[in-house]
């Protein structure tokens, strides 16, 4: 049973009197804030506290996390207000409180929605101070220690939601240490069987291997004395959750990944981490493509090491990792070895990088449209696998592995992810689909007005490039929306003789009431998304109007709203008239769609031509200049080369060709389905005279319904 007693004994190798002193101040008012609380195994709620202060004494941490770590509970369990623990024990100690309490107050949807939305508070105050998260991940590893004590539906979903985002986090912050033991723990609650079996097998396999080890140990020990390396030789236990992960991924049985065997080397500089790759390159042959130097190039976390595989003796694979005695501590301890090794002007690599990190997801956190989208972007960046690309001027940067050339643009900033159009890797003009591979040059070619396409989240990885296409895509449809709603609102009060000017503030704050919405930007959205009839809100807006001489049955729906061709996602043309310029059209209300737009002869808006709320008499503009894609079906002769007259007829009539298929009807005729893009009638008029010019064609059709 853990005492503070103890711990500040353990605190006393590392802090001052003083602060140790504030430390058992923490733990003595928790203590009385926790009288009469018992957690599930019985014992008294403070012991909680106390193993959640341990855990982060081993990382070395400052005295204010582990008064937070004491302290963490205290305003979500005992009803003690946030206010009074500032009055107690200072601003800096209550926010980390503060960050790692949960939402307890707020009803949600789902559990799902409350820890997304508990996780996304966190973020929040890990923005402000780091050592928020690292109070959080003690205070995880902890209650994952004392799993034993909850049903096993409860243990497996803890183990579950640690491994998809606390284990993560803990590796992306370097807490390697932390993430072995949060896995090994969280494995044991879910696959319990399966932990049991394995555990077996490595505890039989230690004792058949140990003379084995102790003979590769030693001939490297030898070697680095002979070569004058002082340095430490240490074997690398495997762990359970990654041996079953290799096990499953990799598709190997336990023997053969059993039968791989690691070192660790640590020496004093990181001259000597090479020097030390050269003498056991001569002591045992490398394998090729299997050395990696993650000095020079550190892992996204600030992990650094060289990583090297040998075939040693009897041919048995030989995993080894150099690195000094910093990057020991780094790699155990990741960021919390900031305060290891922390001096007044010098912070470490990863605690920037960490920081870096925070920022990122800040951003993330801004464009996600709910908190289950932002953990599901989140998720998406805690994957550890990761590529190393340069920008022309020969920056590194750092992605997920299987990202594309959008997802290195908006790396570089969204703007440029916004605006790109094209992309060079190495020089060479490439898709921006393109999978990037690691140390290529990659070149990003932007243009001033470009968009977003949405295609783009079809193959898109990291989670920066995929919320920030769905925000962008999200408030450009809300502008397009609101623009349509305002003139279908705008039309509808013209045929009553009245404009958006007539109408008095109260008459819109009434809307407003009766339909739960903020602004008068909401309702025109909601009318040009199809989900109101712009006619029924003019006819509420009027109703209770002070106007008297208005008759709401009288209404001319006969002035047409002009349609541009360019409104885009909120106006969509009908896949079955494909309706080009100088059709008489007509546009049904869809929800959800907007506006789409028919042929005035299409058989599927006959049944609603009559419904003034779904049908709206629309026009084209005078001055279009997109272009629109038309169906013709092309009854001709078969013979050689014609296929290749049609194109050529269709390309001097400065149309486009988007696509083309040919069915034989006989020996002698065939049937042609053009798919060509046009501006309008006209233009589709002088397009088929030059196709019925070509010898052979019999008939053309234009395709409708």
């Amino acid at each position: 049973m853990p005492t503070i007693d103890a711990l500040s004994d353990r605190l006393s190798s590392y802090l001052s009197t003083e602060q140790i002193q504030q430390v058992r101040r923490a733990y003595f008012y928790a203590e009385q804030a926790h009288t009469g609380q018992r957690r599930r195994s019985g014992e008294p709620y403070i012991i909680h506290p106390l193993a959640v202060a341990n855990i982060l004494s081993d990382m070395r941490l400052d005295y204010q996390s582990l008064m937070a770590a004491m302290l963490h509970d205290v305003i979500e369990d005992t009803g003690i207000p946030k206010v009074a623990l500032s009055e107690q024990f200072g601003d800096v100690v209550t926010e980390l409180v503060d960050g790692v309490s949960k939402l307890t107050h707020i009803k949600f949807e789902s559990k799902e929605e409350q820890q997304a939305e508990n996780f996304q508070k966190m973020i929040l105050a890990m923005a402000k101070d780091i050592r928020v998260m690292l109070v959080k991940l003690a205070d995880r590893l902890h209650n994952l220690r004392t799993l034993g004590a909850l049903r096993p539906d409860k243990r497996r979903r803890i183990g579950r939601e640690t491994l998809d985002i606390y284990a993560p986090v803990a590796h992306r912050l370097g807490l390697n240490s932390v993430r072995v033991e949060m896995e090994e723990l969280c494995f044991d609650a879910m696959y319990p069987m399966r932990s049991g079996l394995i555990r077996k097998a490595v505890t039989n396999a230690r004792g058949n291997r140990k003379e084995l080890v102790d003979k590769i140990s030693t001939a490297l020990r030898n070697r680095l004395k002979e070569e004058n390396l002082p340095s430490r030789v240490l074997g690398r236990e495997k762990h359970m959750f990654s041996i079953y992960t290799k096990m499953k991924e990799q598709r190997k049985s336990l023997n053969d990944i059993l039968d791989v065997y690691g070192f660790r080397i640590v020496v004093e500089s990181v001259d000597m981490c090479y020097r030390v790759l050269g003498a056991v390159h001569n002591l045992y042959k490398p394998i090729p493509g299997r050395f990696k130097d993650y000095i020079a190039i550190p892992k996204t976390n600030g992990y650094q090491s060289l990583h090297t595989t040998l075939i040693g003796i009897s041919g048995v694979p030989i995993e080894i990792q150099i690195r000094t005695e910093e990057m020991d501590a780094m790699a155990k301890h990741g960021i919390a070895s900031h305060w290891l090794y922390k001096t007044d002007n010098n912070e470490m690599a990863g605690s920037q990088r960490a920081q870096q990190w925070v920022q990122n997801l800040l951003e993330l956190q801004q464009s996600a449209g709910s908190p289950i989208e932002f953990i599901e972007h989140v998720k998406v960046d805690l994957f550890p696998d990761e590529i190393y690309v340069f920008t022309p001027k020969g920056r590194i940067m750092e992605l997920p592995k299987g990202s594309t050339t959008v997802d290195f643009a908006y790396a570089v900033h969204t703007d440029v992810g916004n605006s790109c159009i094209a992309c060079r890797i190495d020089r060479q003009l490439a898709p921006l689909s393109s999978k990037l591979q690691n140390g290529q040059t990659v070149q990003i070619i932007t243009a001033p007005g470009a968009q977003p396409n949405p295609a783009w989240l079809s193959f898109v990885v990291t989670g920066k490039a995929r919320s920030n296409i769905r925000h962008f895509l999200k408030s450009q449809r809300r502008s397009e929306s609101v623009s349509l709603g305002e003139r279908l609102l705008n039309k509808a009060l013209s045929a009553l003789g009245r404009s958006m000017d007539d109408i008095e503030q109260e008459r819109i704050d009434l809307l407003l009431e009766e339909t739960s919405l903020e602004s008068i930007e909401d309702v025109m959205e909601d009318i040009g998304l199809g989900n109101r009839m712009a006619s029924l809100v003019a006819r509420r807006l009027l109703a209770a109007s002070r106007d008297t001489d208005i008759d709401l049955e009288a209404f001319d729906n006969e002035a047409p709203l002009a349609i541009k061709g360019t409104e885009g996602v909120v106006v969509n043309f009908a896949k079955c008239c494909n309706p080009i310029p100088g059709d008489p059209i007509v546009g049904n209300t869809s929800s959800g769609r907007g506006l789409v737009v028919h042929t005035a002869t299409c058989k599927n808006v006959q049944g609603i031509r009559e419904d003034a709320e779904k049908c709206v008499i629309l026009s084209w503009d005078k001055d279009i200049d997109s272009e629109f894609s038309v169906d013709l079906r092309l009854y001709l002769e078969n013979r050689k080369g014609v296929v290749a007259e049609l194109a050529s007829a269709v390309t001097q009539a400065d149309a486009n060709i988007e696509g083309i298929s040919v069915e034989d009807r006989d020996a002698r005729l065939s049937v042609t389905q053009l798919q060509i893009s046009v501006q309008g009638r006209k233009h589709l008029a002088r397009v088929m005279r030059r196709l019925r010019a070509i010898p052979g064609v019999n008939k053309i059709v234009r395709i409708k319904n």
